[in-house]
């Protein structure tokens, strides 16, 4: 197993060494970024934020999430304020409970994914599909309101 450091540079002399320098500080800013977006922190230990697609045509606005190993029951969906909270908790199995696990890379826990929606968006049209742990919410987009025109006046 390869640990990684959150510092950037392994010792105190590593700033004078010709290789790390600027180029070598942004390496590993990327590679941080990288981890943090692949859901796995310094320890390589996974997250269980559900990995997230979203796609639009002219009526909807579609949100497709992969949840495995949960069920309808440990997802909750809520809209407020033009905000889309999809919150889901990964519980321990009964019967994990009783045994001596010597080494699990399974995660466990809640999660919260928040996303920004348009205004406008009217919550009781949103419907939402759970099979085989793909959740899928559909969304459909406000109507946009049509220009007024406004008529210019001879002034009394």
């Amino acid at each position: 197993m390869r640990l990684k450091s959150l510092v950037p540079f392994g010792d105190a002399g590593a700033l004078t060494r010709p290789d790390f320098g600027l180029f070598g500080l942004h390496r590993e800013i990327d590679r941080l970024f990288s981890e943090f977006a692949q859901g796995t922190g310094p320890s390589g230990k996974a997250n269980i934020v559900p990995n997230i697609e979203i796609s639009e045509n002219d009526k909807a606005i579609e949100v497709t999430a992969e949840m495995p190993g949960l069920e309808r029951k440990d997802v909750e969906i809520s809209i407020e304020d033009d905000a889309l909270t999809i919150r889901g908790e990964k519980k321990v199995e009964e019967q994990q409970k009783d045994k001596n696990v010597q080494h699990s890379e399974r995660s466990y826990g809640v999660f919260y994914r928040v996303l920004q929606l348009p205004s406008g968006i009217d919550p009781s049209s949103v419907q939402a599909t759970m099979s085989n742990g793909v959740l899928k919410i559909t969304i459909p987009k406000p109507a946009k309101p049509e220009p007024k025109k406004i008529e210019v006046k001879e002034a009394a």
